[in-house]
């Protein structure tokens, strides 16, 4: 059965998470009309929620399973919306796009804007409940966990917040997920084959010293016994 060893599982997840932050800037970076919106910016923006989906599977298959019932429910929520979210993303950045403002106002008040409402929804409460499942393995850092948490506030909430709070929020939720890839890189190259953090040489040295001194203080001593045989009375 093929198997992949963790440190590539966590270095899968450090490109995924990479090419997530990345585009999630180009993202608030077309929004805020700081780069053109073309055809090859409308194509990569779905591509954020599918390299989130794999990054995520990364953090539950390393870490969330220690979670228990939290973690998988966590991470299955999470990615059924993130999956959801490719479809959302499809339709805003590759036809409403190119519909006048009418026809795309018409279609959210109609029974897509309900689905692309509980689809954002969806995502905040299982962005909200993966990230609390990380932190309580206590394995994975917090701080950029949470960054990603609080990104996904005004992204889930796109149709109702102010322009400049969702691109602050695309830019805190890259900063979030960049930082988590960083540290799932750094992570791979400590881990050994067993899946297990290699310890530290220094201590495992002074680990050993302490051993080999507890076992010579422990081990008979061969001479005193000899004396013991050649004299069993003492002093005659």
């Amino acid at each position: 059965m093929f198997h992949t060893s963790p440190a590539t599982l966590h270095r899968i997840g450090a490109v995924a998470g990479g090419g997530t932050a990345a585009i999630l800037l180009v993202n608030a970076a077309k929004r805020a009309d700081v780069i053109p919106t073309t055809a090859v910016t409308q194509l990569l923006a779905p591509l954020a929620q599918i390299l989130a989906l794999a990054l995520i599977t990364v953090l539950y298959l390393a870490y969330g399973r220690r979670a228990r019932t939290l973690g998988l429910v966590a991470y299955l929520l999470n990615a059924f919306s993130l999956a959801a979210l490719v479809g959302v993303e499809f339709v805003i950045n590759l036809v409403f796009a190119e519909l006048p403002d009418t026809t795309v106002d018409a279609l959210r008040a109609g029974p897509l804007g309900i689905a692309l409402a509980i689809a954002s929804v969806a995502f905040l409460l299982g962005t909200i409940a993966f990230v609390a499942a990380m932190v309580r393995t206590g394995e994975v850092p917090a701080p950029p966990l949470v960054l990603y948490a609080l990104g996904a506030v005004p992204v889930s909430l796109r149709a109702v917040v102010p322009e400049a709070a969702l691109n602050i929020g695309l830019v805190v939720m890259a900063i979030g997920v960049g930082w988590t890839a960083l540290w799932l890189l750094a992570r791979s190259s400590q881990l050994v084959p067993g899946g297990r953090a290699s310890a530290d040489p220094g201590r495992a040295q002074a680990n050993d010293t302490r051993v080999g001194s507890a076992s010579a203080r422990n081990r008979p001593d061969a001479s005193a016994g000899r004396v013991k045989t050649l004299h069993p009375g003492g002093s005659r």
